[in-house]
């Protein structure tokens, strides 16, 4: 049975639609055209796909272990992490329903400035080694991967941020599970697009459909933070 405030709808519902970000399926659309020309086969593709994936979870999954560590360290520690997210879901799901309406207009949430040309860079140069070991260029996909999870975390971070505010108010033990779900969840829709493609979507038509589907991403995502930050300022402050 999960404690508090927590449920498993709320996990799993943060993780999908964490998971249909504008900003993850793009940059995996990219990657998988740049993987087609690199690897030259649909396996080798297959297979850096999934250790992209693989990096991605890992990489997501540290992060939230440290910081749901830093959260157990008192309970003023967590109680103020739990308000400062729930008021951060709020706003960001503001600014995801108004991109929507006028999206990239104004200021909305996206990777670090500058980060799309350092990762097309880095791409670029991997390519240029792509003749040597194989071995070698997944290592580099392994970077690349680290790489992409940081910077996409301005653009992606919300609702993972929610969700460990929320495990902050149980047991760190209890949470383990919850957290590993949640991580695995978000990096399905990253297995169906490299299966896609493996079965021989092209990248071109992967990225008309997030572009025709993008703004209703961002709406959904931005409902549902909004309404996650208000049942957890509630959830402290029933009467309020």
């Amino acid at each position: 049975m999960l404690e508090g405030n927590l449920t498993l709808g709320i996990i799993i519902g943060a993780a999908l639609l964490d998971s249909i970000n504008p900003c993850v399926i793009g940059v995996l659309v990219f990657l998988i055209a740049f993987m087609t020309r690199v690897f030259k086969s649909r396996n080798r593709m297959l297979v850096g796909g999934l250790v992209y994936t693989l990096v991605v979870y890992l990489t997501y999954l540290l992060l939230g272990f440290g910081i749901l560590r830093l959260t157990f360290l008192s309970p003023d520690v967590a109680t103020t992490f739990y308000w400062i997210v729930a008021i951060i879901a709020i706003f960001a799901g503001f600014l995801e329903i108004k991109d929507y309406f006028w999206y990239g207009k104004g200021f909305s949430l996206q990777m670090i400035p500058g980060a799309s040309a350092r990762i097309k860079a880095y791409t670029d140069w991997i390519e240029r080694i792509q003749s040597r070991h194989f071995s070698l260029l997944l290592l580099t996909m392994v970077v690349l991967g680290v790489f992409v999870v940081l910077v996409e975390l301005p653009c992606t971070g919300a609702p993972y941020l929610a969700v460990l505010g929320l495990l902050s108010q149980g047991h760190y033990a209890s949470a383990v599970p919850l957290l590993l779900l949640y991580n695995f969840i978000f990096v399905l829709p990253l297995l169906f697009i490299i299966g896609f493609a493996y079965f021989g979507t092209s990248s071109e038509r992967l990225e008309a459909w997030r572009r025709q589907h993008r703004g209703l991403m961002r709406l959904l995502v931005g409902i549902f933070l909004i309404v996650l930050g208000f049942y957890m300022i509630y959830s402290l402050n029933p009467v309020f």
